[in-house]
């Protein structure tokens, strides 16, 4: 990993030169992934153990970081050969963020990438919405990734490393009952704005991940839900279709390698990102309107027959 400055008009200005007057634009470039190490949270599934896999294939050591051991060794032994690290940990816990940085040192002797993968959604609408797991959703995507990305940052600005995080699809629109979920990545996106400009000085990219529907653990549970249901029938055309894990993956690997500062899957959604106002414009918004008006009832169908599962702690 590394820098290079140039005066390209894809550069970031940063800083200054000796003369403070005049401005640097300093651009992150490419990296040959081999021998690097990638620490990642939410590593046991879902897009954190398929990006991991590809990234291993490319050369790249492991230090997983996920809630069980059973879920670490299956997915340890899915991985099979090549070096990998399991840490049992919680994002909410500075401490075992820093306990898993450290591990990953000792073995492999620091940390290149920063993938903060870790995350939870649910779906409740205002009045039934329970505040401590509402709090708890912006506690794992918000505090969640602060702990990951500030335990690994040492590291990452002596390596001139690399931070990816998810601020998904969520947090250009927000959709109805979803305010949590949606909070807590609207928060996360403006985060890593701040933090792409803060750390480019040190030589540290930020590579920000805007999933729209992946097939996930965390969406499959949805399925039995008949709230979350009807939430997906009010959206058309390509923003009702999932994109398969095996697609996004390489999509979301190859960005980061290239210190991309921005990663859309599938790649239409960087048109959502550049008009993202209007989605919150009436003609957007009707067919929302119109299934706001079912999730009560929905939802408390889904209470009742108690579908509405405990929020996953991985993506």
């Amino acid at each position: 990993m590394g820098v290079e400055e140039r005066t390209g008009s894809d550069g970031e200005q940063v800083g200054s030169s000796n003369d403070t007057t005049k401005a640097k634009r300093i651009t992150m470039t490419s990296f040959d992934p081999t021998g690097r190490v990638a620490f990642i949270t939410g590593g046991a599934s879902g897009l954190g153990l398929a990006v991991a896999a590809l990234l291993q294939r490319r050369g790249m050591k492991l230090a997983l970081m996920d809630l069980t051991e059973p879920a670490l060794q299956a997915a340890a032994a899915q991985l099979g050969s090549g070096e990998v690290l399991t840490v049992v940990g919680d994002v909410t816990r500075p401490e075992d963020c820093q306990r898993a940085v450290a591990a990953a040192v000792q073995r492999f002797g620091g940390v290149d990438l920063c993938r903060a993968n870790a995350g939870i959604g649910t779906l409740a609408p205002l009045r039934h919405a329970d505040a401590p797991e509402w709090m708890r959703v912006v506690q794992v995507n918000v505090f969640g990734v602060l702990h990951t990305v500030q335990a690994a940052l040492p590291q990452l600005i002596d390596r001139r490393g690399q931070v990816a995080v998810s601020a998904s699809v969520a947090s250009l629109g927000h959709a109805p009952g979803m305010s949590a979920y949606a909070a807590s990545k609207a928060a996360g996106e403006a985060m890593w704005d701040s933090w792409r400009i803060e750390l480019a000085h040190h030589g540290v990219g930020v590579t920000c991940i805007h999933p729209l529907w992946v097939t996930t653990p965390m969406v499959e549970r949805g399925r039995s839900s008949r709230a979350f249901a009807r939430l997906r029938q009010a959206l058309t055309g390509p923003m009702a279709r999932e994109t398969p894990l095996e697609v996004a993956a390489p999509l979301i690997a190859e960005g980061i390698l290239a210190r991309r500062r921005r990663v859309f899957v599938p790649g239409w959604v960087r048109w959502l990102f550049a008009l993202r106002s209007l989605l919150h414009t009436r003609p957007f918004e009707r067919r929302q309107l119109a299934a706001a008006q079912d999730l009560e009832a929905l939802y408390l169908d889904d209470v009742k027959r108690r579908v509405v599962p405990p929020a996953p702690r991985s993506t």
